[in-house]
């Protein structure tokens, strides 16, 4: 999850001039062919979604105060406006899916969008029973994905995804975690080939998944979501008052945001990356990183040496 308050500092630092350098160039190249968002195929059926997507974790679980939704239904209606879909929630996550659902039928928008969330109990009903209430929550008669949400009695929960699956209620299935610890047990199901979506955690610094669950993922031929790319605030944390290296140029990267999110998203293996927003201008930021060029190999590299000296 993001920490708003560290960006916000960065944001400000910038300035009002600053900011609309950064927001311009998004809003003038979605206005002009949405097509410019950069997207990955999903293996399983070659369909295509944007590089950034939207986590919903703590953001989104709020009350039913307009001063509370209002400000997410803006993330939402510019999300769509800037070609943005895959929104991640679970019933972990308080009211997510319940927010979720009634601000994209409020804009009524909800078919635009790409929604995933998760089952998050143990027991074969007890699952079944939420996921029931995870459909209604989010107004929906099929999921685009269904996941095992920190693996969590994830053999009793794949078998009801899988026969989910076969009847059409849900489009794709997955499971998810958000620890290096997990990383070989994500491994070993991926390399099942029984499911179409991994999820699990990877950013600049924190790069386990690169040893083998990366491509484990892209050679069995599963999509893969990446969670806190931000490590929770802790990268904003350490750039603060840091100006970006001037190689960024090279790569279209305008933003601390988008350095630490276009270094996730050109893993070929890397389907989607869910930073987590309640800010417009954040979002737009965010989304920025699936536009323009990606970072190469040798790219790459500058960006892990360089942010190591931080």
């Amino acid at each position: 999850m993001e920490q708003l308050f560290s960006r916000r500092d960065i944001m400000k630092s910038i300035g009002v001039s600053g900011c609309a350098m950064l927001l311009n160039p998004l809003l003038s190249h979605a206005k002009t062919n949405q097509k410019m968002m950069l997207q990955r195929a999903i293996p399983a059926s070659g369909e295509k979604i944007p590089l950034i997507g939207l986590g919903s974790w703590q953001q989104f679980d709020v009350g039913q105060a307009a001063s509370e939704r209002t400000p997410l239904k803006e993330v939402l209606k510019k999300m769509q406006e800037l070609g943005g879909k895959l929104i991640d929630a679970s019933p972990m996550y308080g009211r997510s899916e319940e927010v979720i659902g009634a601000l994209t039928t409020e804009l009524k928008n909800n078919d635009h969008f790409f929604f995933a969330t998760k089952v998050w109990t143990t027991g074969k009903q007890e699952g079944i029973t939420q996921m029931n209430d995870s459909f209604k929550k989010m107004g929906r008669k099929k999921m685009d994905l269904m996941q095992v949400h920190n693996l969590q009695d994830w053999q009793t929960h794949l078998k009801t995804l899988k026969d989910w699956k076969a009847q059409g209620k849900i489009k794709y299935i997955g499971v998810t975690h958000y620890t290096d610890s997990a990383h070989a047990r994500l491994e070993q199901i991926v390399k099942s080939k029984e499911i179409d979506f991994v999820q699990f955690n990877y950013s600049i610094r924190s790069r386990n998944a690169e040893k083998s669950l990366l491509n484990a993922a892209k050679d069995s031929g599963v999509a893969v979501i990446i969670n806190e790319p931000f490590e929770q605030g802790a990268l904003f944390r350490a750039v603060k008052g840091k100006e970006l290296p001037p190689f960024a140029t090279e790569y279209d990267i305008k933003s601390w945001a988008q350095y630490f999110l276009k270094y996730i998203v050109s893993h070929e293996a890397v389907t989607c990356a869910i930073p987590g927003t309640s800010d417009v201008k954040h979002l737009v930021d965010n989304l920025g990183a699936g536009l323009g060029k990606l970072p190469d190999a040798t790219g790459r590299k500058k960006m892990i040496e360089w942010i190591e000296k931080v």
